[in-house]
């Protein structure tokens, strides 16, 4: 089992997203993403990365390619590569159904667990306009829809901000997608 320290360069199973360590509380590790995002995982979604960015634990196929593709690009095709990977990092996902939010959701009323969520979706709302991210995307389940209502009267009190419903062959019926229009200064 991978044993994780604060400080610790990690990697995201199943996602192409990077971070360090800044909090780990019995199997839940939290991190900070590349993009400033603080996000929990439990420790068996995390791989540890060393510092010359190789994986640890679990190696990638593409990445014990990479260094070997990477000699054979001609400057300009490496240009190419950077600006794909960066498209194909895609946009940042937040899940909003409890279970990913808090441990243990027992003797958490209704009400507490809406406004956990809703707190939760306007402390990312806020960072990515602080932060100039042009989108981001909510997953709130399709359930009563109770989460989606509530968001969409929380985001319809941004003037920079439209939404709708999410790429519905990703996500189906349970994810908002947040655009954010940013000035130019």
């Amino acid at each position: 089992m991978n044993k994780f320290e604060i400080g610790d360069k990690v990697s995201v199973l199943d996602e192409a997203m990077d971070g360090t360590v800044m909090a780990i509380k019995g199997n839940e590790i939290t991190i900070e993403t590349e993009d400033q995002f603080t996000m929990t995982y439990s420790a068996h979604e995390l791989v540890k990365i060393n510092h010359s960015g190789n994986l640890n634990y679990f190696v990638r196929s593409e990445a014990m390619d990479k260094k070997a593709i990477d000699t054979q690009l001609s400057r300009s095709q490496m240009e190419l590569k950077k600006k794909m990977e960066k498209v194909e990092r895609g946009v940042p996902e937040f899940d909003l159904h409890i279970e990913k939010l808090v441990k243990n959701k027992n003797g958490l009323t209704n009400y507490d667990i809406l406004t956990l969520q809703l707190e939760t979706a306007k402390r990312h709302v806020e960072f990515a306009i602080k932060n100039r991210i042009p989108k981001i995307v909510f997953i709130h389940g399709v359930g009563e829809g109770v989460l989606k209502t509530e968001l969409d009267y929380m985001l319809k009190n941004y003037e920079m901000i439209s939404f709708q419903d999410a790429n519905y062959q990703k996500y189906g019926l349970g994810a908002t997608e947040i655009y954010f229009r940013q000035n130019v200064r």
